[in-house]
């Protein structure tokens, strides 16, 4: 491994830390780097999903006054995550490694989507707030969730991104509330994946790989949750879409 290559994989982690725990789109950031390298699809999201665990520990801790209060909903929504990461990641194990190759360009296009309209979706969710969560809409919440684990356990780019629409529309609280749950469900699922790996597929890890994105990522997590926030929106939405195209122009050519 060359030091441009450590240094850039550990880059790529410090922004994606930063960028999960401010929206979360993180993955666009390490996976095409990672493919660029020429690591294999598979053990690249395997390495991938073990790196950005520091991140995700250090971005909820970020935010752990905007969490106080909400201790009830976390133990009501994290089982749905915990759940639905297993789902995803014994996914990614069972299908074969083409079935992965084919179904991620689609993946991250959907992913690009969701960054490009997120806000308008968000403006449009917060005309649709109530003041309490009736039933129905508890239900609604639970299942999104718990797709949003199996989408996060299986790839999980925007993987927070899909949760903050999902719960800006079903949930009467403020945005910085929500994100803050966002990196506490984002980061079981990335920790339950990332365990399922370690115990079902240990040789799809590479442990240098995850060294080198944990390094960047524990950083990442306090950048974003202390100043990222400040970052002009706009700006890193183009980078995510530039990163993103790339990364399915890449899998498709190779």
């Amino acid at each position: 491994m060359s030091a441009l290559e450590v240094v850039a994989i550990i880059l790529a982690g410090l922004a994606a830390g930063t960028i999960n725990t401010i929206v979360g789109s993180g993955t666009l950031v390490t996976f095409p780097t990672l493919l660029l390298f020429g690591y294999p699809p598979v053990s690249a999201n395997v390495s991938n999903s073990l790196g950005l665990v520091p991140g995700g520990l250090t971005g909820t801790w970020g935010y752990r006054h905007e969490l106080r209060s909400l201790g009830p909903m976390l133990r009501r929504l994290g089982p749905a995550s915990l759940l639905g990461s297993v789902i995803g990641a014994l996914l990614l194990l069972w299908l074969p490694p083409a079935a992965f190759e084919t179904i991620v360009p689609v993946l991250i296009l959907i992913a690009l989507l969701l960054v490009v309209f997120g806000p308008r979706l968000q403006r449009w969710a917060a005309r649709q707030h109530a003041d309490r969560i009736t039933p129905g809409r508890w239900v609604a919440l639970i299942v999104g969730i718990l797709l949003a684990g199996v989408y996060g356990g299986y790839f999980g780019a925007a993987q927070g991104v899909l949760l903050l629409g999902i719960m800006s529309i079903l949930l009467p609280l403020g945005l910085q509330q929500i994100n803050g749950i966002k990196n506490v469900l984002a980061t079981i699922a990335n920790l339950v994946a990332a365990l399922v790996f370690l115990v079902v597929a240990p040789e799809l890890v590479d442990w240098v790989v995850v060294l080198l994105i944990s390094i960047g990522s524990l950083l990442g997590g306090l950048i974003g949750a202390r100043v990222g926030r400040r970052m002009p929106p706009n700006v890193l939405r183009a980078v995510i879409v530039v990163i993103g195209t790339v990364a399915i122009v890449n899998l498709l050519v190779t």
